[in-house]
């Protein structure tokens, strides 16, 4: 199983509020990216605070074995990770209002299983093809669930970037969670806004046939986003089923 984990501030913002990681301690590899936002500039105070949460009880937990053990873990997890930072925001009034989405996945030789909040995504390629496996908690997203606005109107909406739901900012939010049969040479992407709001579905579909060394498929999404403008920071994770080799690139 190989993972890499890159972000970038993108051209416009004066700092990153991304954060993520790809993490393996052990046999099933983990793979987070977060988008924080709010709070006096504190959105990266949620994405870190959320990313080491998930690492930090990855390093604790026993062995993962089934999909529904996954699935306990990330509801547990993330529910947990939702109400600490929801705490601390509560806290320290310059972090009043702070969020964070998360999409994190646990992959294993069998099945992959993905939690998300936000609109953060995760993407699976296969043998059947490219698809997105998360649905944004954004207020486009439900106008166009609601058939309101179509999805090409949808793309150039002026509250594009309103979510519904957000890590950290209220208590007791779970995640939507599910869990996908992973095989061979099946791949994941997880990606901030930063990246989907400037590479369409058909450059990222790009993951499915790509051979090669994935720093180089990371650098060049990213470059393309910054080309495109870059305004808001560019984060993404993949994670490939590569049965053929044991070498961990880019793991954290």
């Amino acid at each position: 199983m190989l993972g890499y984990f890159l972000t970038d501030q993108g051209q416009v913002r004066n700092h990153n509020e991304d954060a993520g990681g790809v993490f393996s301690e052990k046999a099933p590899i983990l793979a987070v990216v977060a988008d924080g936002m709010g709070g006096h500039q504190a959105g990266d105070v949620a994405s870190r605070m959320a990313t080491d949460h998930l690492h930090n009880k990855w390093k604790e937990s026993g062995t993962i074995a089934t999909p529904e053990e996954a699935e306990q873990w990330m509801i547990e997890t993330v529910r947990s990770a939702n109400d600490e930072i929801k705490a601390y925001a509560d806290e320290h009034e310059e972090c009043q209002g702070m969020g964070t989405t998360i999409v994190a996945a646990i992959s294993t030789d069998q099945f992959a299983t993905i939690a998300h909040i936000g609109d953060s995504r995760c993407y699976l390629a296969n043998a059947y093809g490219f698809q997105s496996v998360t649905d944004d908690h954004s207020l486009v997203n439900e106008l166009v669930r609601t058939g309101q606005i179509t999805e090409e109107e949808a793309e150039h909406h002026p509250r594009k970037n309103v979510l519904l739901k957000a890590l950290g900012t209220e208590f007791g939010l779970e995640p939507d969670v599910r869990t996908l049969e992973f095989e061979k040479d099946d791949r994941l992407l997880l990606c901030t806004d930063g990246l989907t709001n400037k590479v369409n579905d058909q450059e990222l579909s790009e993951l499915k046939d790509f051979h090669g060394e994935w720093k180089d498929f990371c650098r060049r999404l990213i470059e393309l986003a910054n080309a495109r403008g870059g305004e808001d920071n560019i984060t993404l994770a993949v994670v490939h089923y590569d049965s053929a080799t044991h070498e961990k690139e880019g793991v954290q």
